[in-house]
Parts: structure tokens; C-alpha cells; sequence
């Protein structure tokens, strides 16, 4: 099968289209023939930064990243069930240190997909895994967000920014959301009740009383 391997940590010239083994899938693993994959930032890191890279792979060499994708199961281990060959799935593929998913086919744990919804291309899906994740579990597991808590989202239009807003939305939160004014609608499309411009309003000048901050920028932001 083809592959996009990661040579040696660098720049994305070090990603090349390769001819690999297929995997086989374990007795309690799933194959999955992959129709489209996403790339997330934590992967250009791992593509970039030699300390990240050798904190989740070590000395490995040839390593294929990868680990939003979405696509059709090809073969089942003995050992699986609530899936049967042919179901249409998605989800975040052996996360953080064996991924797979720049590939052709990726063996995952049943654990880590879910099925497909029927309205969504698998472009679309493979987008939404890693992203939201992060903003389910920093909103539900982690700050416990509750009916009438004000919550604060920087960087409300990006990748976890957009899935947060409609997560605390969901959740029955107060939400404000910075972004460009260029963003605004979209962030108030998305169920944001505000809108601050963080290019031309200072957030820690203008609110008070909010329950949960969800930073994805850090740096100064942090600070403030």
C-alpha cells in the first residue's frame, strides 16, 4: 500500500510517498481502508520538533503520522464485535504514539472509531476527531461545565475554538468568544452569545465573573 513517511524529523520535505506493508489487523483490532485523513498541528510538531517527536516515537525511524481519519472497515479480528466489515467509521487512530492514519489502511482499536453519521462526507468527518476531543474533555471531564456558567473561549473560530463554542453552547453555558472581526458572524452562527475582537478589544479589560477560560493560545494570553 502507499504510505506518507516521515523520514527523520524536519520539515515537511522529510514527508515522502512510499510503498509500505499493509498492516494486519490484530485479533482485537480493526482495518480500515482510509478515504480521508486530517492534519492537526500536535502532528507538525511531531513532524518539526525533535524532543516532541522522541517523547511519543523515541528513536523510531519511518514512521507514518497520522491519526484523525475516516473511511470503510476492510477486515475484522476474531475477536471484534459491534462492527461488521463494509461499515462506514471515523475517529482518532492509536493516539499519541503509533498513528498510522497517512496511509491507505490503518489497523486501530474498535475503542478509538464510531460509525459514520449518514449526512457527512468523509472530508468533513476527518476533520472533527482530534479537535473535538480536546474541547469535549477540557469542557465536560476536566472544568465540568454547567447550565449558566459564563465561559470564555479564545481563539473561537479556530480548529478547537469552533467545536468548544458549540460543546459549552450545547451544555447550557453563557459563551463568549474572541476571534478577528473578520470571524465574528461565524463565531455567532456557531452559538457564541458574544464577540470580542481581540485586535481591537482587550478581553481582560471588559469582562469579569467568568467560570471557565478554554486558552488554546498561551503565551501572554495566559498572563492576561
Amino acid at each position: 500500500m502507499k504510505a506518507v513517511v516521515l523520514r527523520e524529523v524536519g520539515s515537511a520535505d522529510n514527508l515522502q510517498v512510499q510503498e509500505v506493508e499493509k498492516p494486519i489487523a490484530a485479533d482485537n483490532e480493526i482495518l480500515i481502508k482510509v478515504s480521508a485523513i486530517s492534519i492537526n498541528p500536535a502532528e507538525y510538531k511531531m513532524c518539526s520538533r525533535n524532543d516532541f517527536f522522541q517523547q511519543n516515537y523515541g528513536e523510531q525511524k519511518d514512521v507514518i503520522l497520522g491519526w484523525d481519519v475516516s473511511g470503510t472497515i476492510a477486515e475484522m479480528g476474531k475477536d471484534v464485535t459491534g462492527f461488521a466489515v463494509g461499515d462506514e467509521v471515523f475517529g482518532m487512530v492509536n493516539y499519541p504514539s503509533k498513528s498510522g492514519g497517512y496511509a491507505e489502511y490503518v489497523a486501530v482499536s474498535p475503542q478509538a472509531i464510531v460509525r459514520k453519521p449518514a449526512g457527512i462526507t468523509h472530508a468533513e468527518v476527518a476533520g472533527a476527531s482530534l479537535a473535538a476531543l480536546t474541547a469535549y474533555q477540557d469542557l465536560v471531564h476536566h472544568a465540568k461545565v454547567k447550565k449558566g456558567d459564563r465561559v470564555l473561549i479564545h481563539a473561537a473560530s479556530g480548529g478547537v475554538g469552533h467545536f468548544a463554542v458549540q460543546i459549552a453552547k450545547n451544555l447550557g453555558a453563557y459563551v463568549i468568544g474572541t476571534s478577528s472581526g473578520a470571524n465574528k458572524e461565524m463565531v455567532l452562527s456557531l452559538g457564541a452569545d458574544e464577540h470580542i475582537d481581540y485586535k481591537t478589544t482587550a478581553f481582560d479589560e471588559v469582562l469579569s465573573n467568568i467560570d471557565v477560560v478554554l486558552d488554546t493560545l498561551g503565551g501572554e494570553i495566559t498572563g492576561r
